[in-house]
Order: C-alpha cells, then sequence, then structure tokens
C-alpha cells in the first residue's frame, strides 16, 4: 500500500508495441491528463523475418516517458504500469546489458521449420496440453531457440548465467530497474510455461534446447517488480506495479472479465480474446492462456490473426497511398475479390505459417475500390472466423469489445457487425492497452479496488448488424472457398 498522499497522484503506463512506444497518465478517476508517442522501425530481411532494435525500443520508451511527463508534475506520478507487445523475443549479456542481435518480433517465423520438425515428430499435443498454445513459430520458444543457435550454439554462456533470454517486458524491466523478471500473461506466451503450474516446464526447455538459466523469474501481473532507477524524470522510488502483454491489457481496461463479450485489437495483427471460465479442453483453433494473475489466475481463450491492419498498409504500399487512403476509397462491395491476407501464414484459426497470400475473383472490371472493399472485408471475416472458434471452446459471445486505430474506420466497424452478427462496441479512448495497464498498476499501489476499476467510465460507440443471417452465410462461404484455396487440400475439412 502506497503512502495516503500518492492518493492524489497519477499513474504512468507505458505501452510498448510494435509501430510505437506511447505514455499515457492517468488520473485516479481513470482520465488521461497527458499521453505522448514516438514510433519505432521495424525491418524484414528476409520473408517471415521481422526484427526490431532493442535499444531504439528502449529509447523511445524514455523519451516517450519525457514527453508525457512534460506536461504534468512528474512527483505527482505514484505507479508505473508497463503494457507490451507479446511473443517477441531478445537475446543480452547480463553484465553489460547489451543486445546481442535483433528483437524478433512476434510476427517473424524463422522458427517454422523447427516447429515443423517438430510436430512430425509427435510432439504437438503435448505441447498444447502443457502450455494451451499449438506448436507455432509465432511464439517465442523457437524464436529462442534461433538466437542462442546464432550467438550460444553449444549454450554454455546461458547455461553460467552469462545470457538473458525475455520478452519486451522482461527488456523494459530490467532497463529501469535491473531485475530479470517476466509477467505471468507474457510468459505464458513463449511456449516455455506450463500455464497450470505457472513455472518453467523442463520438457519444453529440453525440446526447444533454451536453459533456464538464461530464462527471467515469473511474477504474477501486480508484482512485485522493480523501481524506477533508470526512467527520468520519475524519482527511483517509483514503483512498477503492473504489467501486461498489450492485448491482456486491452482486455483489462474493458472490464473483460464480465461474460459474454469478447476483446478485439484492431491492429497491424489482431489479438481476439475472451475470459473462459470453461475447464481446458480441445480445441483446434484457439489457444489457452493466462490472461493476468492477480490474486489468482485468470484464463482466457485466444485467437491470434496475423495481418489485419497489414492488409491496408500493404495496399497502400502498392498504390503508393496510406492506410487511411485505402480504407477510404473501398467500395460498397469488393465485386467478387476476396483477399486472404497470409502474408506471413495464418494464425488463428488455420494455424498454418507455410501458406501464402492469395486473391481470387480479380476480373477486367476489378478497381481499386474493389480490392480496397476486399481488404476490409478480409479483416472482419478473419476476427469472425475466431470468435467462433471461441466460442465453441467456451462460452456464448454477443458483444465484441473494439479497440485500436482501425475502430476509428466508420465502415470497417459497421462491417464487423453485418459480418459477425453481434452488437460492436468500440471504445473512444484510443490508448486503451495503456490504460489497461495504468489500471492493472492502480490495483497493485493499493489505489483502486476491483469494485472501483468496476465503477470506472468505458465510453464507447455502438454498432448493430443490419445484416441478415443468410446474407452473412453466403459471404462467409465466398471467403472460405478463397482460405481453402490458399490452404490447400489439408485443411479443407476444417473449413466450415
Amino acid at each position: 500500500m502506497l503512502d495516503p498522499v500518492a492518493r492524489d497522484g497519477l499513474l504512468l503506463a507505458i505501452d510498448q508495441g510494435t509501430s510505437a512506444t506511447k505514455a499515457v497518465v492517468v488520473d485516479l478517476s481513470g482520465r488521461v491528463q497527458a499521453r505522448a508517442s514516438v514510433p519505432i522501425q521495424q525491418q524484414f530481411p528476409q520473408p517471415g523475418w521481422a526484427e526490431q532494435d532493442a535499444l531504439e525500443i528502449w529509447r523511445s520508451a524514455q523519451e516517450a516517458v519525457r514527453l508525457a511527463l512534460a506536461e504534468v508534475n512528474p512527483s505527482r506520478v505514484a505507479a508505473v504500469g508497463l503494457s507490451t507487445q507479446r511473443e517477441s523475443m531478445l537475446l543480452w549479456d547480463r553484465a553489460s546489458g547489451e543486445p546481442l542481435g535483433p528483437l524478433l518480433g512476434w510476427q517473424d517465423t524463422r522458427g517454422a521449420a523447427q516447429c515443423a520438425t517438430l510436430r512430425a515428430q509427435g510432439h504437438a499435443a503435448k505441447v498444447r496440453e502443457l502450455t494451451g498454445l499449438p506448436l507455432d513459430a509465432m511464439f517465442s520458444a523457437s524464436k529462442a531457440s534461433a538466437l542462442l543457435d546464432v550467438h550460444d550454439p553449444d549454450r554454455a554462456r546461458s547455461r553460467r548465467g552469462e545470457l538473458c533470454l525475455g520478452t519486451v517486458d522482461s527488456w523494459l524491466l530490467w532497463r529501469i530497474g535491473g531485475q530479470h523478471l517476466i509477467e505471468a500473461g507474457n510468459a505464458a506466451r513463449t511456449q516455455l510455461l506450463d500455464i497450470t503450474t505457472r513455472a518453467w516446464e523442463p520438457w519444453l526447455l529440453d525440446l526447444f534446447d533454451v536453459p533456464v538459466e538464461a530464462l527471467p523469474r515469473v511474477v504474477a501481473s501486480t508484482g512485485p517488480f522493480v523501481g524506477c532507477h533508470d526512467l527520468a524524470p520519475l524519482a527511483p522510488t517509483v514503483p512498477v506495479t503492473g504489467v501486461l502483454g498489450d492485448s491482456h491489457a486491452a482486455l483489462f481496461a474493458h472490464a473483460g472479465w464480465q461474460p459474454g463479450q469478447v476483446k478485439v485489437t484492431y491492429g497491424t495483427g489482431s489479438s481476439v480474446m475472451t475470459v473462459t471460465h470453461s475447464p481446458p479442453g480441445a480445441s483446434a483453433g484457439v489457444a489457452r492462456t493466462i490472461a493476468w494473475e492477480l490474486d489468482e489466475p485468470a484464463y482466457a481463450l485466444e485467437g491470434n490473426i496475423r495481418s489485419s491492419g497489414a492488409t491496408l498498409t500493404w495496399l497502400a504500399a502498392m498504390f503508393a497511398s496510406t492506410p487511411a487512403q485505402i480504407a477510404a476509397v473501398a467500395g460498397p462491395n469488393s465485386g467478387g475479390v476476396v483477399l486472404v491476407p497470409a502474408f506471413t501464414g495464418l494464425g488463428a484459426p488455420w494455424w498454418d505459417d507455410q501458406v501464402r497470400a492469395t486473391i481470387t475473383g480479380i476480373s477486367a472490371g476489378t478497381r481499386l475500390e474493389h480490392l480496397a472493399r476486399a481488404g476490409l472485408e478480409a479483416i472482419a471475416f478473419q476476427i469472425e472466423d475466431v470468435i467462433v472458434a471461441a466460442e465453441e471452446a467456451g462460452e456464448a459471445i454477443d458483444t465484441i469489445l473494439a479497440d485500436g486505430g482501425p475502430t476509428t474506420n466508420v465502415s470497417l466497424m459497421q462491417l464487423q457487425a453485418d459480418t459477425s452478427g453481434r452488437h460492436v462496441a468500440t471504445s473512444q479512448v484510443a490508448e486503451l492497452s495503456a490504460l489497461g495497464a495504468a489500471h492493472v498498476a492502480g490495483l497493485g499501489a493499493g489505489l483502486w479496488s476491483q469494485d472501483d476499476l468496476e465503477r470506472l467510465p468505458r465510453p464507447h460507440t455502438g454498432y448493430e448488424p443490419s445484416s441478415t443471417a443468410p446474407q452473412r452465410a453466403e459471404r462467409q462461404r465466398g471467403w472460405h472457398a478463397a482460405v481453402s484455396s490458399a490452404l490447400g487440400d489439408a485443411h479443407l475439412s476444417e473449413i466450415g
């Protein structure tokens, strides 16, 4: 519990994402008082590879904090929360703190061959049983193997404790406070954690050849974490009291623990996540993961879509335009064009890291307006496929809680409602992941109770479906036909 003086203070949330690092200052009524954003770069040196500079990420966090706190009195900040991109993995020297090689982003699939080999050897079922995740290169384990193969091929330095492997939350906590830690929800995305015991699983470590000595200590979502020893202008006594993966943080900000709801974060990719109270069971389409750990772990069902906003980014590059302009020129229909945006494979519910993007239905009459519409439809179709898989594995879903930059596109949100036949509620807060990090940090600092969080304002814009069930079924048949064409015969029977 913090000193009572802190109850009149502020919370600082750092949201480290794929394309930018944001800092948001939140007061105890839940309102944003200051914000800043610093862009970061991403490189794609080979097909299927996605890299970032870990030091650039750290510097962007420092700069975003400095800019946000220039608008308020830094001494009023009572606690700090982190929201971070997940599954990304980096390796650094424990003594110097210097990264060894790039950060391998969550989109990076250079471990696909290793995962394919392990699947062929029959390990997929046990991996899924222990981790809740399909054996797929999106998760951190194969990235960790790839980094070690280059920088510590015999694993000698790792076993001596000279090297640190970590996700982005681990990296930021290390730079902020000098401890090698990872939050439970982020750890659950590595494919090295037994999500029941919430401990690193020796069988998985052997399978991916990752020494436990290189891994961080797993802690709950409210810590204990570190003090801000290197995050000016904050004093070292200001604690980090909450950490969540970005998708988990957005779900938390939505109060997504309430039944009948699914959170969809629209971004470069998309995360579709719903808290589940169902017992563990077989589900080929969605993963089971730790949403957060407070007094006890909360579990969620999740499907990850690799290319949602990235679809419009690709179209924009093709036509020397911007994603916003592409979305703006989308016509009322796609003219029969269907785009399957498998630029780095397909995530949930298909989990195929080898399939590549396809476009069907192009004719002499196809124009940019049709391609743009097909790009928007691909986003909505992919999300609905994951929601259906989550319903089959858990509970009924009637409301989509939407957040992320693309939710400002009214056409896309109405299209989602019409595609899904569900109510869509889009958050009016742009920085929802940061807000969720602030919420859990306030909870961890003793500034809020769970009841307080329930009462915080959550303004949203609502969309109701205007389509009929037969219309939705007809459109989905066309989408699934294109997906089956991309995937090939192996998946034909899985497509409804």
